[in-house]
């Protein structure tokens, strides 16, 4: 039986995975549907699945991850 979007639980997980992106993208000024936004959102659905589940976590994460891949690509 799968777990429905609307119980607690997932509630909390979609307010966890938005506000960490929209946290990440404000702190950088990146507009959500620029192409870094999307990037950083598939990047933090990863995260999520990873195991980081609070939004502290993957605002962590995120950053850690996505300032190490500017890193590389520069």
């Amino acid at each position: 039986m799968s777990q429905s979007v609307t119980s607690a639980g997932g509630l909390e997980d979609v307010e966890a995975l938005s506000g960490a992106l929209f946290s990440w993208c404000a702190e950088r000024s990146i507009r959500l549907r620029s192409q870094e936004g999307v990037s950083a959102a598939g990047a933090v659905i990863e995260l999520f699945f990873a195991g980081y589940t609070t939004q502290d976590e993957l605002l962590g994460a995120l950053s850690d991850r996505l300032s190490r891949e500017a890193i590389f690509a520069s």
